[in-house]
């Protein structure tokens, strides 16, 4: 019964295998440089070897005659991995255009937002334009996570409050780290439009709302992003450093309960893309992850994890959370590298989903729910290194974070100050003093104060809830998201016994890259 049962089992993988083979074709094509733009390889142009090119699994380089070979199937995104010194064509919104989709049948039907269109046979060559370009080792990009518009109202507060201040950015490329919209995938041409006047290549990593959410399988979850965008996960270079674009947004559908869902997690095939893709970059370039679920929250990161550990210079950067941290992993994260690995979770572009009561402009405050204000990353590459520089929307550069303390307080009654330093981190140096009119300064003693929340927004957020309960719950404004713990945020506590009269207290904090940010706020002391 045993060997009747080894035998079925036999016949079953050789039918499935022999099935997937039969599905397989082998793809052919060439990178070259496209002299005269017109996106088509032309007699004379020049080929270009040693160019990565990938199936989403497998990575094979060009030869000498700049040609590859690589199987496809019938659900299959080919691209090219750009490579320093070289830009992809980019599309009239500024999105890179680095691959080639390979779907014969199109997507699956029965989506409320459409997918790709049957692209017919594997044409003879698959070939991919590139163009040569100045790419300094120090250079620029701007990061933000999601700016998730429920409608066309919220991707105007996008652009009005976000996008107006980066047009004319000298940055080199910007990338949104998920959840681009909040399930209305119809709104993305807008958005991209939107985005486009910042006038440089953007960059797109796919949320767990910017999914198809009728789909039943994951593999068929990111159907309308890749008719926009292209691939979920794929990987570029720009100066020393590595990018590799992930799909952290495992989707998956309960028969049981009729009920999906997503987690954070990749498929065996981009996880074999990721070991392939780095076994063929240098020790000494930097490596960004970019992904839109935190990595601490990833199933699989203990082997990403194991991937990255023998490498000097890594980061990783992530959304979804709807605040901002900056996180210093090690052993007990599942870290085995000989230095913590810097993962960032960026500022968002929406604060907490563009939430709270309208100011200038008719856009929303839009407070992150741990106080921070929504904005973007300006993330400076220098080699392999790099330094991230939080940047409020609407708001100067200087304005890195924000104090709150009494207006005034009794010299007899213990009362405490508190700096939220928006970038802060367990690095972070916080000092304080206070100062009298006559500049005479008393240094104080600051604490963490990571498990409290903002103290300013829970003022705010009890005054709207307040607002609101008085105007019978008719409110024109979304209402704000409950405080969270603010894990970058101190406090100092004021003294006793001091003469009446006024004094500022004085907050800062020093980063890690050597940045160093000041806030002060006038105090005055009663009897």
């Amino acid at each position: 019964m045993l060997r009747r049962l080894i035998v079925f089992s036999f016949v079953i993988t050789a039918m499935l295998d022999g099935a997937y083979a039969a599905d397989q074709q082998l793809a052919k094509g060439r990178v070259f440089h496209d002299a005269n733009f017109n996106q088509e390889f032309d007699k004379g142009e020049k080929v270009l070897a040693g160019i990565k090119v990938s199936n989403g699994n497998q990575v094979v380089t060009t030869t000498d005659e700049g040609t590859y070979e690589i199987s496809v199937t019938d659900d299959t995104i080919l691209f090219v991995i750009k490579p320093a010194g070289w830009m992809t064509p980019v599309s009239e919104n500024n999105l890179p255009r680095f691959y080639y989709i390979h779907k014969p049948q199109g997507s699956p039907e029965g989506t409320r937002f459409a997918g790709v269109a049957p692209t017919g046979a594997l044409p003879a060559s698959v070939d991919f334009p590139l163009y040569p370009v100045k790419e300094p080792e120090t250079f620029k990009a701007i990061m933000f996570a999601d700016p998730q518009p429920r409608n066309q109202q919220e991707v105007d507060y996008l652009i009005q409050d976000v996008l107006e201040e980066l047009v004319g950015t000298d940055a080199a490329f910007g990338v949104t780290l998920g959840d681009i919209m909040f399930d209305d995938l119809s709104l993305f041409d807008s958005q991209n439009q939107g985005i486009a006047l910042v006038g440089i290549p953007w960059y797109n990593v796919i949320g767990n709302h910017d999914v198809n959410r009728e789909a039943k399988r994951d593999e068929h979850s990111d159907e309308t992003f890749e008719r926009v965008f292209g691939p979920a996960y794929y990987s570029f270079e720009y100066g020393k450093a590595h990018f590799v674009v992930m799909d952290n947004v495992d989707w998956y559908y309960d028969e049981g309960t009729k009920k999906h869902g997503y987690r954070g997690g990749i498929s065996k095939a981009q996880m074999a893309f990721l070991e392939n893709d780095l076994k063929l970059v240098p020790q000494d370039k930097l490596v960004v992850l970019m992904m839109h679920i935190p990595i601490t929250s990833m199933e699989q990161r203990g082997a990403i994890f194991k991937l990255l550990k023998e490498r000097p210079f890594t980061m990783s950067v992530s959304g979804h959370q709807h605040y901002q941290r900056h996180l210093y992993l090690d052993q007990e994260d599942g870290w085995e590298g000989e230095k913590p690995h810097h993962h960032v979770i960026n500022v968002t572009a929406s604060g907490s989903w563009w939430r709270g009561m309208k100011k200038f402009g008719d856009t929303p405050h839009a407070y992150s729910r741990d106080g921070v204000p929504n904005g973007y990353s300006i993330v400076t590459f220098d080699g392999n290194q790099y330094a991230f520089q939080y940047q409020a929307a609407n708001r100067p550069a200087d304005y890195q974070m924000h104090i709150s303390a009494p207006v005034q307080y009794s010299n007899e009654q213990a009362a405490f100050a508190y700096t939220n330093v928006f970038s802060g981190s367990e690095k972070t140096e916080v000092t304080a003093l206070l100062r009298n009119r006559k500049g005479k300064r008393m240094k104080l003693e600051v604490i963490p104060a990571h498990t409290e929340v903002d103290q300013d927004y829970k003022k705010l957020y009890d005054q709207e809830q307040a607002l609101k309960e008085k105007l019978g719950g008719k409110i024109d404004w979304v209402e704000m998201s409950a405080p969270v713990q603010a894990g970058h945020q101190w406090k100092a506590k004021l003294p006793t016994g001091l003469p009446a009269g006024m004094y500022t207290i004085e907050f800062q904090a020093k980063q890690p890259n050597g940045a160093v940010y000041q806030g002060l706020r006038p105090i005055r002391v009663v009897k």
